[in-house]
């Protein structure tokens, strides 16, 4: 008989095979262009993209209003007046203005201002909409690739399986070993063949919930584990999208507070109009034209309970910028420590699957050979294909740290 080479020798390779083809699919896009597309696609997707429009709509018409010459709507004013249900004398009057709100001293330039960083706020809060979507995207592209990883490892050991137990079968038959050998190989193969199903089902639910995602039914490719090299430092923390939607929320706190220092009372009101009066019947029409200013009073019952949420506003919104501050340097350190644990577990998981590779192939030699049995082989391969899984769901957890950090640096792809 020729000498052939060992089965177990070639399930494992064909494991490594279908992990490295699961780990890099063939695209038509690079990961980071991939993940940025795929993040694009998802954004015009998510309810945020509305709501941050609406946000910036609103802005932009706050703007135009401060930059009115009106402090509010315009009215007109309309009034008549006759004595024919009284003396009937014929004296009637009539007449007709328009009532124009007029900013107080400082309140258009504080609505302005409040308007301005109302626009500002809208445009970080889209970045950072965009940066928490981005993190969805992150998650689910690796939860898809780690399952992919599982099944691919899963197809292996299914593969190896059956070749095992076609081999004890033969062996059987020529009287070189026992029924009963025979009957566990099909049971060890049949337990793998459900793991192999359960693993497809995972990936399956992962890639629908991408698709619904991002609406992109194919993922992009997966970077080599060699170029997933730790992202710089933030060499400002201000930058990131996070702290600065809470900065322009605590400025925007502070400049409503200045609108609402400057508006202790309601705007006052300038009447211009034009009055026709006839004294009785039968004489001349008489034209003049009317001029009203109307001041309201500030009162403390008006002013204090104003002022006092607009500085409780404001002082939330400094506490959340500097524990959000806090939370962000916590995260972003927690980030790079996972990355560096990721990267030094990943390198004991290459070895020990290495190690067990080399194990499951002596002892499959030693099998052949009539020095070893059957439990033992079998133990030997169930051990190397769950080094190669390990190795593989590492090599995608490498992959979601480094995303992870990224996310905490507030980078998008």
């Amino acid at each position: 008989m020729k000498k052939r080479v060992s089965f177990l020798a070639c399930a494992l390779a064909s494991g490594t095979i279908l992990m490295s083809t699961a780990t890099a699919q063939p695209t038509s896009v690079p990961a980071a262009d991939g993940l940025a597309a795929a993040l694009e696609s998802a954004w015009q997707r998510a309810v945020h993209s509305r709501e941050v429009d609406g946000q910036r709509r609103r802005a932009q018409a706050d703007q135009t209003a401060a930059r009115s010459w009106a402090a509010g709507s315009p009215a007109v004013e309309l009034g008549y007046r006759d004595d024919r249900w009284q003396s009937n004398t014929g004296s009637r009057e009539g007449e007709v203005g328009i009532a124009w709100p007029l900013w107080l001293p400082s309140q258009r330039a504080a609505a302005g201002k409040v308007a301005d960083v109302a626009l500002d706020l809208a445009t970080a809060s889209e970045q950072f909409a965009r940066l928490r979507l981005a993190g969805e995207v992150r998650d689910a592209f690796w939860t898809v690739r780690a399952d992919e990883a599982d099944l691919a490892v899963a197809e292996a050991q299914e593969a190896a399986l059956q070749k095992l137990t076609d081999d004890v079968e033969r062996r059987v038959r020529a009287g070189d070993l026992a029924r009963a050998d025979a009957l566990a190989a099909r049971a060890e193969h049949l337990a793998a063949a459900a793991q192999r199903s359960e693993a497809a089902q995972r990936v399956a639910a992962a890639r629908l919930r991408w698709t619904a995602l991002t609406g992109m039914p194919v993922l992009p490719q997966t970077p080599p584990v060699e170029v997933m090299q730790p992202p710089a430092s933030a060499a400002n923390l201000d930058a990131h999208p996070e702290l600065k939607a809470a900065r322009l929320a605590a400025e925007q706190a502070r400049s409503r507070l200045d609108l609402t220092l400057a508006s202790r009372r309601e705007a006052p009101e300038l009447l211009l109009g034009a009055r026709q009066e006839v004294p009785e019947r039968g004489a001349s029409t008489e034209h003049s034209v009317l001029l009203r200013l109307r001041i309201p009073i500030g009162t403390t019952a008006r002013n204090e309970p104003l002022q006092a949420a607009a500085s409780s506003e404001l002082d939330v919104a400094q506490i959340k910028e500097q524990r959000t501050r806090e939370r962000l340097a916590v995260e972003i350190e927690i980030a790079r420590n996972a990355l560096a644990g990721a990267t030094q577990q990943l390198g004991a998981e290459r070895e020990r699957s290495a190690l067990l590779g080399e194990r499951a192939r002596l002892i499959d030699t030693s099998f052949r050979a009539g020095e070893s049995s059957l439990p033992d082989t079998l133990r030997a391969l169930a051990a190397a294909a769950q080094a190669d899984a390990a190795l593989a769901r590492q090599t995608a957890a490498l992959g979601l740290a480094h995303a992870r950090l990224q996310q905490a640096l507030g980078l998008l792809p």
